[in-house]
């Protein structure tokens, strides 16, 4: 049996997916909210009282969560005694951190939306038992591949994927809330109409991420960061970029994502109305 912790809405999309392949998965109900039951209800997971149970019946578990609950997710299990594959997006050493806790652990990192059609989404895995997992997702949506027998190497690759996807959007909102407040964002279109004709959209796109998405990737950005400090690299970028979707993430407030975004950016660092 599979037991996923604290289901949103990639970790219940996941559970579908094993579910859809005959896996027996459950998950705990306790203290959880309305919309966290209504997700596990859609995903048709078993419902168990609490964690406790969840361990005591589950060879692993399962935990996604926003990256800056990961460590005190995996704080909440207590005595486990099946694989705890962590597939949250933490640097590495606050994987290494978190399998410390644990007798049997798999270092797991996703790339791609919640798996609901086929090719669409890896889950990057890693330690001395991620090859035990790989068949656990054959014949689903998910596309399971080992990566090392190292903790925290799928975390790494996740780390590195992201700074570029996220960190190159939250570097787009930057230069255009920067154009804005100078006067010169027309402009500044007419030039990416010419030279980099797909960055408008582009921008839009990110906004609109930012704006419902954007909370998730303050810890993220944080988690990468970390990561390049590790490894004797610049942090600075990816603080910036957390700041950046720390601004700019609420909730929708009118049909114009880009416009409440970039005035949150500007409005935070006393740029002009």
């Amino acid at each position: 049996m599979v037991g996923v912790l604290h289901p949103g809405e990639m970790g219940a999309a996941i559970g579908a997916a094993l579910r859809g392949r005959g896996e027996t998965v459950l998950w705990a109900s306790a203290g959880r909210s309305d919309a966290t039951v209504d997700r596990a209800e859609r995903a048709w997971l078993e419902e168990v009282g609490d964690v406790r149970e969840l361990c005591r019946r589950c060879e692993v578990l399962l935990s996604v969560c926003p990256p800056h609950a990961a460590v005190e997710v995996a704080s909440s299990v207590g005595d486990f005694s099946g694989i705890y594959l962590d597939a949250n997006a933490v640097s590495a050493e606050t994987a290494r951190t978190i399998g410390g806790r644990f007798g049997r652990f798999v270092d797991g990192g996703i790339i791609g939306p919640p798996p609901h059609e086929p090719g669409t989404t890896r889950l990057y895995l890693s330690g001395v038992e991620a090859e035990r997992l790989v068949p656990l997702f054959a014949g689903t949506t998910i596309d399971a591949r080992v990566v090392s027998d190292e903790p925290g190497a799928a975390s790494a690759l996740k780390m590195s994927y992201a700074g570029w996807t996220k960190g190159s959007a939250a570097l787009l909102l930057a230069v255009r809330a920067l154009a804005q407040a100078e006067g010169v964002e027309e402009k500044l279109l007419e030039e990416w109409q010419m030279s980099m004709p797909h960055l408008p959209a582009q921008s839009v796109a990110a906004s609109r991420s930012a704006l419902t998405k954007g909370w998730r990737w303050v810890g993220e950005m944080g988690e990468i960061a970390s990561s390049h400090a590790t490894a004797g690299l610049p942090d600075g970028f990816h603080r910036a970029a957390a700041e950046i979707y720390r601004r700019a993430s609420g909730d929708p407030g009118g049909d114009n994502a880009l416009e409440e975004v970039l005035a949150a950016i500007r409005n935070q660092c006393g740029g002009a109305t």
